[in-house]
């Protein structure tokens, strides 16, 4: 099989890969191995300093491996370039703050006496190589924030990347390189998703970690398990977007632009679903709708573009999908709900915003990879809780409101691994980012997450012989 860059605002192949074939992933395979047998024993300090230089790289590449990430999945250049810097950042955080993040941790004295002890403590250890299976969506930044806790905590990472975006894949293998990790600390595997239950079970590999599809999870999870493999995984989102009255709905509004639309509407933490109080709610959705409309549709190498092509034909192909399902059922487009006149050779859709959802549409249920928001009036806090929990997801959630008794009940109602107030959620690595319900379980990022691929080990001590 091949692996190819095609460009989707134009639906042109650019650059074809032949897939590694079984001699070739054996060969990765036990490089990992014996890269892993050596790197974990490095210190901190050594793995900073060749994390730091990779920083460094990434830092000096940020144009080209910008226009990279654009040409094969869609981005607007400027977004790009915006991700860029924040992998930037992530491998710099972790390179400062992992040896505090795994330090040894001691128990109190008095407590390992009682346990018959002299002394014990905590221990973090890497566990080994382990199979990361990235999307295309955030091509750079979904790689980093695993790659840089991982390598810090003494890992090793073998990246199945998705298939549309091979030249980015290759790139950070390349950048992991160039910084002076050893052969083998970091490599990239271009195989399809037919051939990653094998990698997987190979003894070699420690444990593996999955941004994707509900689908994907499942399947990971499944031969995971039945190895007794450690697994991350952070799936699909559907996140709501509340507005209570007390809210400054003209910022609430201009946020929720951002939060639906950013990388062209394809992010799993995007505002969805957006909820809004019956006093606000003819505001907002004012607001909200003429700043949609006005978003730029375009050639996402222009400086100027806000919204690029989709990703992939299919992705286009199953929102458009969504969009006439809720229609033919009595939803309201107020703006968008096409692709847009003269943008017929690429994956291009219109900003959208639908009103008048039901629970009978699909779109209610299932998440909506691209530009197109749903909205909802509702009478009270209690009914914008039970709509926004309304749904298998649970990734994150935004709320707008001064009031502190509402923000206390939906911090502690909402189910979502995150509530963001005032704003629009967004991921920095000193924040633990996952989900519950089908979202996923387990976490990435800040402390949370470089502990996710550790052996935390007991040390205790008894009392010496007299």
């Amino acid at each position: 099989m091949t692996v190819a860059t095609v460009n989707p605002a134009t639906g042109e192949t650019l650059k074809t890969f032949d897939a590694l074939g079984p001699e070739e992933i054996e060969t990765r395979l036990s490089r990992a191995s014996s890269a892993f047998a050596e790197y974990r024993t490095t210190g901190f300090e050594h793995r900073a300093g060749l994390v730091r230089r990779a920083a460094d790289l990434l830092e000096a590449d940020t144009d080209e491996i910008a226009r990279t990430m654009t040409t094969e999945m869609g981005k607007p250049v400027t977004a790009a370039r915006a991700e860029a810097a924040k992998c930037v950042k992530a491998l710099r955080w972790y390179a400062e703050h992992a040896p505090q993040l795994l330090a040894d941790e001691h128990p109190d004295p008095a407590d390992v006496r009682d346990s018959g002890g002299a002394a014990a403590h905590v221990r973090y250890r890497p566990l080994g190589p382990v199979l990361a299976v990235m999307p295309w969506n955030f091509p750079l930044w979904q790689v980093i924030r695993f790659a840089a806790p991982a390598l810090m905590a003494g890992n090793v990472a073998l990246l199945k990347h998705a298939s549309n975006v091979p030249q980015t894949a290759l790139y950070l293998e390349d950048l992991f390189l160039r910084a002076g990790f050893p052969s083998g600390c970091f490599q990239t595997l271009l195989i399809g998703s037919g051939a990653v239950e094998a990698v997987l079970r190979d003894r070699r590999v420690a444990a593996a970690t999955l941004t994707g599809s509900e689908p994907a999870g499942r399947a990971v999870a499944s031969v995971a398990g039945d190895e007794i493999k450690k697994t991350v995984l952070e799936l699909g989102g559907s996140d709501p977007f509340i507005v209570l009255p007390s809210a400054d709905v003209a910022a609430a509004a201009a946020t929720a632009v951002t939060a639906r639309t950013q990388n062209n509407g394809q992010s799993c933490i995007a505002a969805k679903r957006f909820i809004v109080h019956t006093e606000v709610y003819d505001d907002f959705v004012a607001r909200f709708t003429r700043a949609m409309e006005a978003l730029k549709v375009g050639d996402p190498m222009e400086e100027d573009t806000d919204i690029g092509p989709l990703a992939l034909r299919s992705g286009l192909e199953d929102l458009e999908e969504l969009v006439r399902d809720a229609t033919a059922k009595g939803a309201t487009a107020l703006c968008g709900g096409r692709r847009p006149p003269g943008r017929e050779h690429g994956w291009f859709y219109e900003p959208t915003v639908l009103v008048d959802v039901t629970p009978d549409m699909r779109i209610h249920h299932e998440e909506a990879f691209g530009p197109v928001a749903t909205l909802y009036r509702v009478a009270d806090l209690d009914d914008a809780i039970t709509l926004a929990n309304d749904t298998s997801f649970g990734l994150s959630s935004n709320a707008w409101t001064a009031n502190r008794y509402e923000q206390e009940r939906l911090a502690t109602d909402l189910q979502a691994g995150a509530v963001f107030f005032n704003g629009m959620t967004a991921s920095h690595p000193a924040l633990p980012f996952g989900g519950v319900k089908r979202s996923g379980y387990g976490r990435e990022l800040a402390g949370h997450g470089i502990r996710e691929f550790c052996n935390v080990t007991t040390v205790w001590h008894g009392e010496p012989p007299a």
